[in-house]
């Protein structure tokens, strides 16, 4: 799980990058512009959520060895 969870940061942070390079800095919020900023948003989300869910699981394993 520890690997897909990577593999999927990865493509995120992928994404970010991208959709930076298709920003139009002179008109941000026109055209697409606001799709690029979308995709930031999305995945900058889609990150933590990734995050969020590897933290989670680690301290379900930690919780389960305590037991």
């Amino acid at each position: 799980m520890k690997i897909f969870t990577n593999i999927l940061v990865f493509l995120a942070l992928a994404l970010i990058l991208f959709n930076i390079t298709l920003l139009d800095f002179k008109n941000p919020f026109q055209g697409d512009s606001v799709v690029a900023f979308i995709g930031i948003i999305a995945s900058f989300c889609a990150v933590l959520i990734l995050l969020i869910f590897r933290m989670s699981k680690k301290i379900e394993e930690n919780s389960n060895d305590n037991l």
